[in-house]
Parts: C-alpha cells; structure tokens; sequence
C-alpha cells in the first residue's frame, strides 16, 4: 500500500446482505464514475478494502489526493486517476460503510473543497473585539494536481467591523473559487455589552411587600395584647371593689 495509489475490484454482487459480508472482510462497496483520459466512465461498482484507502491518502492533502487507481475484476484491468468524492459514515459505529470515487482527466479542471486557516490577531482585538470566522472550507476549481492544501487568511489587519470577503483570498495560480465571491469569511465584531439584570415589573413592590405586613401585623398584635390586657384588668377592678363592701359591715356588740 502506498500514498497515492489504490487498487480495487468489481463488484458483482449488491443488497445489504453482500455489504455485511464485505464489511466482515474489512472492505466496503463503493462506485467510481466521472471522466477520465478515455472519455466518460459510466458509475461501476466496486469493492474497496479501507485500510488500503486510508494508506492512499496523503496526511496533509486528504481527500484532494489525486489516487492511482487500478481497477481489477473486469475484462481487463484499468488505471484511472481519481479522487475521493464522498463517503458515508455508519451513526453509531463512525466506521466508513460507503465510498465515492470520481475519475478524473489530469489535464482537465475539477472542482474541489479546500480548509481555510488564519493566521495573525486582528487589529480591533487591542480594543476588545472578537475574531468571528463565517466559513472554514471553500470550494474551487483547478486541475487536480494544482489543487492547494490549503488557502492563508491573514486576518491582522482587521479593526472593528471589517469584513473579508472570499474575493479578497488570494489564489493560487491555476485556481478558481467557485464559492460566491461577496460571502463573508471572517469578521472582526464589536465586543458584547454586558447586561445589568433588572427586576421585572412589579417585583420591587413584591419584595417590600414583607416589612409592611409585618408592619401591618405589629399593631395587630398589640391591638390582642391590649385586649387581653384590658380583660384582665376589669376582671381585677370589681375584686378591688369588693374589698371594701366586706369592710362596711357593722361589728357585732
């Protein structure tokens, strides 16, 4: 297995049943259509071994690595250049579970995605504004082997409100964007305010609302007190009376 080139087969049979037995394997069906130095390649199914895809790919190009492609099974074997399309992932498990390959011609443009990275610290961070990136990957068009690695954005000379915009990126020769030229890249935005959190209407009232009745409840329990007081009161007065009716009787001779 090596970087850049790939071999598969035919594949003859189809139905998830024929995909588990290849996944058992640790290959997955794929097709391989497009166009190549022979004229329009029709979508054929094949069989691809992972581990041998994953080895074709240069670590730093990725999928935009222009394969060597043999494919064996039919009448006679055949060598494409390809690149990886697409490929679906199973949800739970993660593992790749299908594989697009395009055939292309080396001398003619395709289109391809490339990353974005962005170097520098953007002027308008010195008075507190934040480095907003809108897309990370674009697409272009070029042939394949011009296709970059990746496209530089200097974002440093950005203040307060600047935008950079995908007609700004510079590209390199051979190299077309595809992606709308007037869409936002990056952005430096003004920095957020923070918000005071303020009662609701209604709620300073509600909280005062506990002093005034106790306040309303304080003469309410003296007005009882009072009352219990003066009961006991005129209940002591008429035994004060009584004191000298007892003294007001005559003495015996």
């Amino acid at each position: 297995m090596e970087v850049g080139k790939l071999t598969v087969k035919v594949r003859n049979t189809g139905g998830k049943g024929a995909a588990r037995r290849l996944r058992a394997e640790g290959k997955v069906p794929g097709v391989c259509y497009g166009a190549s130095t022979e004229g329009r390649i029709d979508p054929l199914p094949i069989e691809i071994d992972v581990k041998a895809l994953r080895a074709s790919l240069d670590p730093v190009r990725k999928h935009n690595t222009v394969i060597a492609l043999t494919i064996e099974g039919g009448q006679q074997a055949r060598s494409l250049s390809a690149l990886v399309k697409d490929y679906q992932v199973d949800p739970v498990r993660r593992d790749i579970i299908h594989v697009d390959l395009i055939a292309v011609d080396p001398d003619k443009e395709v289109r391809a995605e490339v990353p974005l990275e962005f170097v520098g610290k953007p002027k308008g961070a010195i008075e507190g504004g934040q480095l907003r990136i809108v897309l990370r990957n674009i697409e272009l068009r070029a042939k394949p082997s011009d296709i970059p690695v990746k496209l530089v954005v200097d974002v440093s000379g950005l203040e307060i409100g600047d935008v950079i915009h995908v007609d700004a990126i510079t590209m390199p020769a051979g190299v077309t964007a595809v992606t709308g030229r007037d869409l936002a890249v990056v952005t430096c935005a003004a920095p957020e305010e923070e918000k005071v959190a303020t009662p609701a209407d209604g709620a300073a009232p509600a909280e005062g609302a506990a002093p005034a009745a106790a306040a309303a409840a304080a003469p309410a329990a003296g007005a009882k007190d009072a009352k219990a007081a003066g009961a006991k009161d005129a209940k002591a007065a008429p035994a004060a009376k009584a004191a000298p009716a007892a003294a007001a009787k005559p003495a015996k001779k």
